[in-house]
């Protein structure tokens, strides 16, 4: 983008301050740089249509710029703006109007302009009802197939199931950092989850719920040594011993929710991931602030915590995340 001077002196420090307001809040440098950049494109519109000070900005001017730049030609590629950068837009324009209300400088109505289809967006969530059909699924009774391999192999798949859906939706892990879980990664004195190869190999403590710790007790000392016979680190095992694959993972979960026998649950595109972010919006639901989802998920900004946000928006456009 070529630089736009601005003449008012206001608006040159509004644009400072939200950049400043940004940093605060734990964004990564580069969004701190390119949001208050996007905000000074829009002031620089502002002008342009005779908007002279910050009490005569509105969400009519807000979405006139928007779908102005929506419209806009790629100087560089020719065609149309990405979505990636239309959506960086709009996220410096929700954020900037959370920066007006927050520091009382002007009260705008919510921006209730969806978000472009592309990546960093949340598509299918489950419900917390949902999530409680799995949970319950899992404890359906055994009832006896040709050629199964008995009652007590069912049951102890079973308590295995438990324990996946307490570390992929309970504790919010991603498949990879649940995959290389190992028996001693698990703190029951203290119900945490040590997670070692996080994204960007970075490692963090996850909290585990009561409900959580019963489950992995069940699994480990009551489900796992029925498949283990020499020395394994692994928590999640096959039923010959062998660390169990990711896409193994995702099979069981895909068969919970053909034996949950709801229709609405089997439609949606469902993986291991559809775990993490479902906790991390239903936390959002609850009242718990980006602050700690964040931690909770092991993102590195805000930036990447604040989808959730988007999503319950486009979802219920009488909400306003916080």
């Amino acid at each position: 983008m070529k630089q736009l001077d601005l003449k008012s002196e206001a608006y040159r420090y509004i644009v400072q301050s939200y950049g400043q307001w940004l940093g605060t809040l734990g964004y990564n440098e580069q969004t701190v740089y390119q949001l208050p950049n996007h905000i000074q494109e829009l002031l620089y519109y502002a002008e342009r249509k005779g908007y002279a000070g910050l009490h005569q900005l509105d969400i009519h001017l807000f979405k006139d710029h928007y779908y102005k730049l929506k419209g806009r030609a790629n100087q560089r590629r020719g065609g149309g703006l990405s979505n990636s950068y239309l959506n960086k837009h709009l996220q410096a324009l929700q954020k900037f109007s959370d920066y007006l209300r927050q520091s009382g400088r002007l009260l705008l109505p919510r921006l209730d302009i969806r978000t472009e289809s592309g990546e960093g967006t949340v598509t299918d969530v489950l419900t917390q009802e949902e999530i409680r059909l799995l949970f319950e699924t899992t404890y359906q009774p055994y009832e006896s197939r040709k050629h199964d391999k008995g009652a007590m192999f069912y049951e102890t798949m079973q308590k295995r199931d438990r324990a996946m859906l307490a570390v992929f939706y309970s504790c919010g892990l991603r498949r990879n950092e649940g995959y290389h879980l190992d028996t001693g990664d698990i703190h029951f004195h203290s119900s945490l989850l040590h997670v070692r190869k996080g994204k960007g190999y970075r490692e963090r403590f996850v909290p585990v719920t009561k409900q959580g710790i019963k489950y992995l007790e069940q699994y480990l000392y009551d489900a796992r040594p029925y498949f283990i016979t020499g020395k394994q680190d692994a928590l999640f095992v096959t039923y010959s011993g062998r660390r169990l694959s990711g896409q193994a993972l995702l099979i069981r979960l895909k068969l919970l929710i053909a034996l949950s026998g709801n229709l609405e649950l089997q439609l949606k595109d469902v993986h291991l991931h559809t775990l993490r972010h479902s906790i991390a919006t239903h936390l959002l639901q609850n009242g718990m602030t980006l602050e700690r989802i964040k931690d909770f998920l092991g993102h590195t900004s805000l930036e990447s915590t604040q989808i959730y946000t988007h999503f319950l928006e486009q979802q219920n456009p009488h909400i306003h995340a916080t």
